[in-house]
């Protein structure tokens, strides 16, 4: 008979002792974290009248295995999305709690004389709440709904964000052994490039590829599959110079964004329980009670700083972010606890042999001692909130409730066309920028490594075959960079001087940075001189930008893209409804009513002279002469003087459109407003009336894998394209370039004559 492995007698030892202690903690309502802690003081080496832990070694695998998981199941709970929900407020708040205990930790342990990087790391671990403590406190003592607990949350899932970049900064720090403003910065640069291309890609290849192998994946099929992809990034993020714990988290989040992600942590919740219990339980290894009662005393003042500065600073911050004074306080009296991260960014420095060997077990009795405080201090938010509205001033209190008054009245303007536009353009160029410098960095430091190696007698050149698989990827990425937005860039230079000097120093700038990342591979690769070729790459970017096979194929990446990033929000906002997307589209275009002076100098040309629809990107639904009209007017209708039109688009497009009219007396008809199209669809005249409907493009379909502009919806089917919706992603008024394809629910208005055409072909039942 074979003997039991250690490894098998450790973990019976914890899982038995842990049941044990969190029953306990459950029976006096404490967390279960400290029923973990309590366990491994229990089996570790102090205590030796029960069972110990034999192989330390075994379980600190398992305990690494374990923050791999906790941060694995962090990123599940957290999406792109979630960071806008938790707007100013959480921002605002966990960044001056951050920033204020992060410096008072640092000058406390300076003070007690615990050097430089004792105390970098102290400020660091006192600045991180607890997210699973919080959530526990606030259940137990039925505050879940709040109106605190939203800004609570909304604040701890900054603070996880900002320990992400705490670590990677505390790592980059402990490696060089001070502090670098120059090597920090690089650091993080280099941490925010991997980050947002790692999720550009990840954002458009996970999705689509489970959407692919969903109907192949049962539970057991989908939990390995989860699982490998965290591991996955968890090694390539150590391999690449960042943690594993980075890696996992992202991972995480990637996942977060699909409409699995509530089956995968339905599936990983086991795995994470089990594992982040060995991790807790070695974390109470650390626990030496003699080392607790040498440092009693800085225990202690740690512990009062900890709950007095994040109570102060969480309360500042929500006043601030315009939180009346109730609000701010029971957010603040929440997270007075220091949190597991902590334990995690304590591991951190002892792995590196950077911290002392006495931080990590005080930083676990400061947690323990904060986080029995947490619920007392929750109850004794509202008298403290009684006490400080007696206490203070009457002036401050009047002031403190105008400036609330004033902040949560602020809402946020429509977008402006200046805005509109920076905001596309910085986007665009930082999307494809990163992919253009992603490939980049993979052609130089791992393609052209491989190929050399692979190439070494072989009479063809690594560096050429490496230049063109670079350029390729490149040919379809830059010229996507050089795109104009041409219905905000027009209204915008049609405004004012100072928006055309603008313009042109944006249109500069993008031009000098597509020309750089397209004269940098050849330089690094062959050191070939940049100049001639920059002089080279300008005319053959330029030509590439106006290629339209191109820009389709830039739409459809878009597109997909998009769909990804918001799948999840998507299936539930439209999954049961299919009609919703219909009514959303229709909300988002507008229509109104113009009418033509009797002078109209442009009279007697038709729709497609006046190129509305390319200049100012709107639609021309109907044209009106008397008892006569057009519905859906081809281009080549003639206007007259004292025609009606009745044109379409979104609100900013039909006001920049209107404005660029009135010089030549085209005005609305009277009466008439902005008003959506689903407020005009429902309200027409009778007779002759416009319908909107949708049609699945099915792969037989002689539209399918045709670029709107070829696609004859108009010719063929007498309808005009309002918009689609492509997995669910709503695409109002879609670029002429964008490539439909199967699947595709086309949304489309016209007469009767249109309904009668669909019918015909058989489009609609």
């Amino acid at each position: 008979m074979h003997a039991i492995p250690a490894l098998i007698t450790d973990l019976t030892v914890i899982l038995v002792l842990a049941a044990i202690t969190t029953i306990l903690c459950k029976k006096i309502n404490l967390p279960s974290v400290l029923g973990y802690i309590l366990t491994g003081f229990l089996a570790g080496p102090v205590v030796d009248f029960l069972p110990t832990v034999q192989n330390m070694e075994s379980v600190e695998v398992w305990s690494d295995i374990g923050v791999i998981f906790l941060m694995f199941g962090l990123g599940l709970e957290f999406s792109i999305h979630k960071m806008g929900e938790v707007g100013v407020p959480g921002f605002l708040s966990a960044g001056v709690q951050a920033l204020g205990m992060g410096i008072l930790g640092f000058f406390l342990g300076i003070l007690m004389d615990w050097g430089t990087m004792n105390s970098i790391f102290l400020g660091v671990m006192l600045a991180m709440s607890s997210t699973m403590i919080t959530m526990k406190s606030i259940e137990d003592l039925g505050m879940k709904d709040r109106k605190f607990s939203d800004l609570a949350m909304g604040t701890l899932v900054i603070e996880d964000i900002i320990a992400i970049f705490a670590m990677v900064i505390l790592s980059t720090i402990a490696v060089s052994q001070s502090i670098s403003g120059a090597a920090l910065a690089a650091q993080m640069g280099l941490l925010i490039f991997y980050l947002a291309l790692w999720l550009i890609l990840g954002i458009f290849l996970l999705p689509s590829l489970m959407k692919k192998l969903v109907v192949l994946m049962n539970e057991e099929v989908l939990l390995v599959f989860s699982l490998g992809l965290c591991f996955l990034m968890a090694v390539l993020a150590e391999r690449i110079g960042l943690s594993t714990e980075l890696g996992a988290f992202l991972a995480g989040s990637l996942l977060a964004g699909t409409v699995h992600v509530e089956k995968i942590e339905h599936l990983v919740t086991p795995c994470k329980n089990l594992f982040g219990a060995v991790f807790f339980v070695s974390v109470g290894f650390m626990v030496q009670p003699a080392m607790i009662v040498e440092y009693i005393i800085p225990i202690l003042i740690i512990s009062a700083v900890a709950i007095a500065g994040k109570l102060l600073l969480l309360t500042l911050g929500g006043l601030a972010a315009g939180q009346d004074l109730d609000v701010s306080i029971h957010s603040a009296a929440s997270q007075t606890q220091v949190g597991e991260f902590s334990f995690i960014i304590a591991g951190l420095g002892q792995s590196l042999n950077v911290t002392g060997v006495f931080l990590y077990p005080i930083i676990v009795a400061v947690s323990v001692f904060t986080t029995f405080t947490t619920p007392f201090l929750l109850k004794a938010a509202e008298p403290m909130t009684r006490f400080l509205e007696k206490t203070l001033p009457n002036r401050w209190l009047v002031a403190l409730d105008n400036y609330c008054e004033a902040r949560q009245a602020q809402k946020p303007g429509e977008d402006r066309d200046q805005v509109a536009y920076l905001k596309s353009y910085f986007t665009t160029m930082a999307f494809y920028g990163i992919l253009a410098a992603g490939t980049i960095l993979l052609g130089v430091q791992v393609l052209l490594p491989f190929l050399q190696e692979v190439l070494a007698d072989s009479p063809i050149s690594p560096k050429v075959v490496s230049c063109v698989v670079i350029y390729l990827v490149l040919a379809f990425l830059l010229p996507a960079m050089l795109r104009i937005k041409k219905r905000t860039f027009t209204a915008l230079w049609l405004k004012s001087v100072y928006n055309r000097l603008l313009l042109i120093l944006l249109l500069l700038f993008r031009i000098a940075v597509v020309v750089f990342l397209a004269v940098l591979p050849a330089v690094l690769i062959s050191r070939a001189s940049a100049l001639w070729l920059a002089l080279g790459f300008i005319p053959v970017v330029l030509l590439a930008r106006n290629s339209n096979r191109l820009a389709s194929r830039n739409l459809e990446f878009e597109a997909r893209f998009l769909a990804n990033l918001n799948e999840r929000r998507l299936a539930e906002r439209f999954g049961q409804d299919g009609e919703e997307s219909h009514h959303w589209l229709t909300e988002q275009l507008y229509v109104i009513t113009l009418e033509l002076p009797p002078l109209y100098k442009h009279r007697g040309r038709t729709l497609l002279e006046h190129g509305w629809g390319k200049d100012h990107h709107i639609s021309i639904l109907k044209v009106l002469r008397g008892r006569e009209h057009w519905n859906i007017p081809e281009g080549d209708v003639t206007l007259l003087a004292g025609d009606r039109i009745v044109a379409m688009g979104s609100k900013k497009d039909l006001e920049n459109f209107c404005f660029k009219q009135a010089p030549d007396g085209v005005h609305p008809t009277r009466g008439a407003r902005l008003r959506t199209l689903k407020d005009y669809i429902e309200n027409q005249p009778q007779g002759n009336q416009l319908l909107c409907c949708g049609v699945t493009l099915e792969k037989e379909m002689p539209q399918a894998g045709r670029p709107l502009r070829d696609s004859g919806i108009k010719e063929d089917w007498k309808a005009l394209l309002i918009g689609l919706e492509r997995d669910l992603l709503p695409i109002p008024n879609p670029d002429k370039n964008l490539t439909l394809r199967q699947g595709d629910l086309l949304w489309v208005m016209g007469s009767q004559e249109m309904a009668a055409a669909l019918t015909q072909q058989g489009l609609l039942d």
